[in-house]
């Protein structure tokens, strides 16, 4: 976890120096498209749904979550994106048919992520985005006088955004609320919040 917030924080001090700068008008452009890092930050209510000796609970719990996305953005208005997410790890407990269980979730996703921004404003503007692609979990069950099981699943994953984009040309924050479904166990649905900025080339 260590190394990973180092590394996250060496990208965030580099990438404003490869930036372009008004001044001296240096600026990356793919047929008129912008490329862009975006770096994410948030919180989410993580939902597990369970299933386990003929019984399905629902599990839940608040979890950290962390993003980083490479882009192009066309004309101000839409964007499109690689994004890659890691999710701390969740942990309920629940009982089923008479037996307490405890299951810890870890979800990683990988998605392609479509972005509308709207209104004709310079600096700020509303956006909806959707999105795309795959779920990884590693889901662990345990308790007392019951077999331990780790299960590993890629699953179909898809999410919805809805958010703020405040533009300052070479760079931009963003706030936004997100949901996102996976495909896995008897279904993953996670609610968030996110902050991020994304940094213009």
């Amino acid at each position: 976890m260590k190394k990973l917030a180092i590394s996250t924080l060496a990208v965030l001090i580099a990438c404003p120096a490869f930036a372009g700068h008004p001044h001296d008008g240096s600026s990356w452009q793919i047929g008129g498209m912008d490329p862009y890092i975006g770096l994410r930050g948030g919180i989410a209510y993580n939902n597990t749904n369970y299933r386990f000796l003929g019984t399905k609970e629902s599990l839940t719990d608040v979890t950290f979550q962390g993003r980083v996305a490479m882009g192009l953005e066309i004309d101000k208005q839409y964007r499109s994106e690689i994004e890659w997410s890691i999710y701390s790890k969740a942990k309920d407990s629940s009982e089923f048919s008479g037996y307490n269980v405890d299951v810890n979730t870890k979800l990683q996703t990988l998605m392609l992520n479509t972005y509308m921004e709207f209104g004709g404003y310079r600096m700020i503007r509303p956006f909806a985005g959707l999105g795309v692609g795959a779920g990884f979990t590693d889901i662990e069950r345990s308790g007392i006088d019951i077999v331990s099981k780790s299960k590993d699943k890629a699953g179909l994953a898809a999410s919805a955004m809805l958010g703020m984009t405040f533009d300052m040309e070479y760079f931009a924050v963003d706030v936004a609320a997100r949901y996102t479904y996976v495909d896995a166990v008897s279904g993953l649905h996670n609610f968030g919040g996110d902050l991020g900025i994304r940094f213009m080339f």
